[in-house]
């Protein structure tokens, strides 16, 4: 989806006004955004719902990750450093299997409610039998609908204990905590608008029962969301009274936005964008490194992908270098393997590179001499439209035929989610800073089923590799940290000869801004990206 930007509209601006349950736009006259209020421009299309239990999308992450607390978090400043959040502290047991957390005393939702033990269990079993798509970040630690309350206890009002099914290495079950899934929710809120057993999913999806630093006032799909400060947030009221976040499709538009003082930040200009800004006096460019993969998913139910010659003459068939230097310079940086940049067993290696005549020879080895026709499914955004239009004249010269489906965030995913793409164009970003966040997902596919519970990117793109599931999954229990790196590092290199993946780029992470305004953290992941700091002078 595009926005035609008008003058008028160009020199509108949303700021808002807020009840209990909904916030109303207002239009001032001058371009300037309130004094307490921030505005960023963005593009939020993928959100599906801001249910902490179900998201699973980059924007709606990154909402979730200001509205709610977890028990665990980790130092932006160095990932490898774990504290508590909600939790004063844990202990381990022996067997290295019960976890036993302190919750803070004094912790408060949203609503007023003390957080006790009992949200935290509550919060647990509604996500592990809501079981949505970040489900298995709890459930592969043996949690299930029929144990869920017999592994996660409350012992008293701030004392909580889980019980894992083996002894997993403690950093990996403690990053774990770190995800959306594992946010804490107010439980009488929650239960107070559950419909038919569903444990509050439908209203949570646009309403927040949280107790982190801003409170949830509205979100309209394609349009914006908007977030209240919530003054008695355990780590002090946020500087800002409020956050607009509106979706802007076009970054030409975001510019043009931000130039006029209508926004305060932009969030994805591209590499023409950031040049074109970079000289006025009163933007700023702010940087951090992502941990977000941009790759291609080759369905290999599509009989072309389910022949190991097709999916490796793809890696050939990209020009990695002229996408770089021509639509991504200073947003991403060319990778090709699972694992980000920074994340233990991380690699190095590009073994691929533009070559039409190798792609070629094995198409022909494949018995598709003279290509074949597929395609590909492209979230209407930039940079993704132009990547995959470089894509596609890239591939013709080897004799295939793309077609480009386009649609937004949630339509694209959606098609994706349920296995009914060809190609599928996307980024994939950790859920948690450990390297099985990204193993898991592009390694193992336990159940290649239609209806299989798990459903990973290799099950998305119906890879069935039961041996390297196996050792993936074996390697969560491998407490030498040099041995588990070098598992890691044996499997992208497998991975990248082999996989329906072609993995291309890792993004930096840009955002424009006005120069009065700063404060805005940017994480390895979308639910660190942190708001509570901003503050305008």
């Amino acid at each position: 989806m595009s926005l035609t930007i008008t003058k008028r509209r160009a020199m509108t601006l949303a700021a808002a006004m807020f009840a209990t349950t909904s916030f109303v736009a207002l239009m001032p006259a001058s371009a300037a955004t309130p004094k307490d209020t921030v505005v960023m421009a963005k593009q939020i299309d993928d959100i599906i719902s801001l249910d902490p239990a179900e998201v699973f999308e980059f924007s709606g992450g990154e909402a979730v990750g200001n509205i709610y607390d977890r028990l665990v978090a980790f130092d932006l400043k160095d990932s490898s450093k774990l504290y508590g959040s909600m939790a004063s502290g844990w202990t381990i047991s022996d067997d290295g299997k019960t976890y036993t957390f302190k919750l803070k005393p004094g912790l408060k939702f949203h609503s007023g409610n003390a957080v006790t033990a009992a949200d935290v269990v509550y919060s647990f079993e509604r996500a592990v039998k809501l079981n949505k798509s970040p489900g298995f970040i709890l459930t592969q630690f043996g949690f299930s609908k029929d144990n869920v309350l017999e592994k996660v206890k409350a012992v008293d009002d701030l004392t909580v204990t889980m019980t894992v099914d083996k002894p997993y290495a403690p950093s990996f079950f403690l990053n774990c905590l770190t995800a959306d899934v594992a946010s804490v929710v107010d439980s009488k809120t929650v239960k107070a608008n559950e419909k038919n057993g569903d444990f509050g999913n439908e209203w949570l999806k646009r309403n927040s029962a949280g107790s982190g630093a801003y409170i949830l006032r509205g979100w309209r799909a394609n349009e914006q969301y908007a977030l209240e400060a919530n003054a008695g947030w355990m780590n002090g009221a946020p500087k800002m009274k409020r956050i607009i976040v509106r979706h802007v499709a076009e970054p030409a538009s975001q510019r043009l936005l931000l130039e006029k003082g209508d926004v305060d930040y932009a969030r994805n200009l591209t590499k023409d964008q950031l040049a074109a800004v970079g000289s006025i006096a009163d933007v700023a460019i702010q940087k951090g490194n992502k941990g977000y993969i941009l790759y291609l998913g080759l369905n290999t139910k599509n009989p072309n992908f389910a022949k190991p010659e097709v999916r490796e003459a793809m890696k050939w068939l990209v020009d990695y270098d002229a996408i770089e230097k021509n639509i991504v310079a200073g947003t991403y940086e060319p990778h090709q393997s699972f694992l980000p940049k920074g994340f233990l067993g991380a690699i190095s290696d590009k073994p691929y590179k533009y070559d039409v005549d190798k792609a070629k020879a094995l198409l022909e080895k494949a018995g598709l001499k003279d290509g074949f026709s597929v395609t590909m499914d492209v979230r209407s955004t930039a940079p993704i439209t132009d990547i995959a239009q470089a894509i596609q004249a890239q591939w013709g010269k080897a004799g295939i035929k793309l077609e480009l489906i386009p649609g937004d965030g949630k339509a694209t995913l959606t098609k994706y989610r349920a296995r009914q793409h060809d190609i599928y164009i996307g980024q994939w970003g950790p859920d948690y800073l450990d390297p099985h966040t990204n193993a898991e997902t592009f390694a193992i596919n336990e159940d290649n089923k239609d209806d299989a519970r798990s459903k990973t990117l290799a099950w998305r793109n119906a890879w069935d590799i039961p041996d390297m599931t196996k050792r993936t999954l074996a390697n969560v229990l491998e407490r030498d940290t040099a041995k588990r790196q070098k598992v890691y590092e044996d499997l992208q290199r497998e991975h990248q000869k082999d996989s329906p993946f072609v993995i291309m780029f890792q993004q930096i992470e840009v955002a424009a801004h006005r120069k009065d305004v700063g404060g805005f953290q940017i994480g390895p992941g979308s639910s660190t990206n942190l708001y509570y700091a901003i503050e305008k002078k």
